[in-house]
């Protein structure tokens, strides 16, 4: 057996997760995330880029008797339940092939279920028998350690990278992009994006991170990229490769801003039009509850610009100093002339019309960092940054 720690925020053990779990100390895991075999290496056929490939991942995979994969699922999942601490939770990745199995031993060893989170994917490969109906979801199950004891959710944080509204069950992310396979493959890989919210939700800067079945360690790079930390286990050596070279990669801080960005962003996300706003207006604008940036002219607009339609928070700051975060009172804006907008005290002098959005003053969120300015001509353009960029400022 050999452990890999060249890194004190991710250690990796090879060999059986059944042996390796027993090492762990009792009550020392904050989180654990699990993709257990789903066992359906059957022969069956599906679509990888174009191409129709089997859908055999190797011997682990391999289904076998009802059984079988009943006391392989209890098993470690009794022991995972021993390492958790008392307000620790577990997420379980799975389909109809071994889901319904996992959630009945759950329930036997005194595991509290809180939700099924469906997990469906924005790009799908096709059903090539054309005599079902599409699969394009997973399910995640997430339970804590005990029935009673409370668990950790940042339900504020989920709350606010979903626009201001209750995040559901229901998690629209796109599979595994060619970006996150640059040191190698895995063939049950989960995307970045995934695990980026599930530690997220569960977890708080500091803490550890336990990944069963490591596979190509997604979980302890987004762990890392996060500032968890994070022990895998993992039998395969090959996979141990790729995960010690994925976290390697993370090292060059090109590469950890490139992949924290990749991580955070989805298609759907929310949307934060940051704007600069002169000192001798910001009260006005707080006042009234509105911004504005200018449209139509040389310099631009934002009108056309990706992510608009998706605009939930303003940032104000003033020359990129005392940044506040604001929620949208409606959606959407209204077109004022230069005119209107300085006969309500602002300085409009650039242009003849404006954007104006409506943003609701009573409940700044205020950041501790002041915001990069544009290194370009124009230092104080608007311009539109997803929404969870700003979780990490908070």
């Amino acid at each position: 057996m050999i452990n890999h720690t060249s890194f004190p925020d991710f250690t990796l053990l090879q060999g059986d997760c059944m042996n390796r779990l027993a090492e762990i100390e009792d009550n020392s895991i904050d989180t654990i995330f699990a993709d257990p075999p789903y066992f359906l290496s059957n022969g069956g056929i599906s679509v990888q880029s174009g191409k129709q490939v089997c859908v055999d991942k190797g011997d682990w995979d391999k289904g076998g008797t009802p059984e079988h994969i009943y006391e392989f699922n209890r098993k470690w999942l009794a022991l995972c339940r021993h390492k958790l601490k008392d307000n620790g939770t577990i997420w379980i990745s799975g389909t109809h092939h071994n889901i319904y199995i996992v959630m009945r031993c759950l329930q036997e060893l005194d595991y509290k279920v809180l939700n099924t989170i469906t997990w469906q994917k924005t790009d799908p490969p096709p059903n090539l028998s054309c005599k079902y109906f599409n699969f394009s979801t997973e399910l995640i199950i997430w339970a804590r350690k005990h029935e009673k004891k409370p668990h950790k959710f940042n339900y504020e944080t989920m709350k606010l990278l979903n626009g201001g509204q209750q995040m559901t069950d229901v998690w629209r992310i796109p599979a595994v992009g060619m970006w996150e396979k640059q040191e190698g493959k895995h063939p049950t890989q989960k995307p970045l994006r995934l695990l980026y919210r599930i530690i997220l939700a569960s977890t708080n800067k500091g803490d550890t991170i336990l990944d069963p079945f490591s596979g190509s360690g997604t979980t302890g790079i987004a762990a890392n990229l996060l500032g968890r930390k994070y022990i895998g286990i993992e039998q395969d050596k090959q996979f141990c490769k790729i995960s010690l070279l994925r976290r390697q990669a993370i090292e060059d801080e090109d590469t950890r801003k490139i992949l924290s960005e990749k991580m955070r962003y989805t298609p759907e996300e929310t949307t934060v039009l940051v704007n600069h706003v002169r000192e001798s207006d910001r009260e006005n604008a707080i006042r009234l509850g509105i911004t504005y940036v200018r449209i139509g002219d040389s310099k631009g607009s934002l009108l056309v610009k990706e992510g608009f339609d998706r605009l939930g928070y303003i940032c104000l700051h003033t020359n990129g100093d005392n940044p506040a975060l604001y929620k949208l009172a409606k959606k959407g804006f209204q077109i004022w002339t230069a005119d209107t907008l300085r006969a309500k005290g602002f300085s409009a002098e650039n242009a003849p019309y404006y954007a104006v959005l409506h943003f609701d003053a009573t409940m700044p969120v205020l950041l501790d960092i002041p915001i990069e300015l544009h290194k370009k001509q124009y230092t104080h353009i608007a311009h539109i940054l997803p929404l969870s960029k700003f979780i990490e400022l908070i």
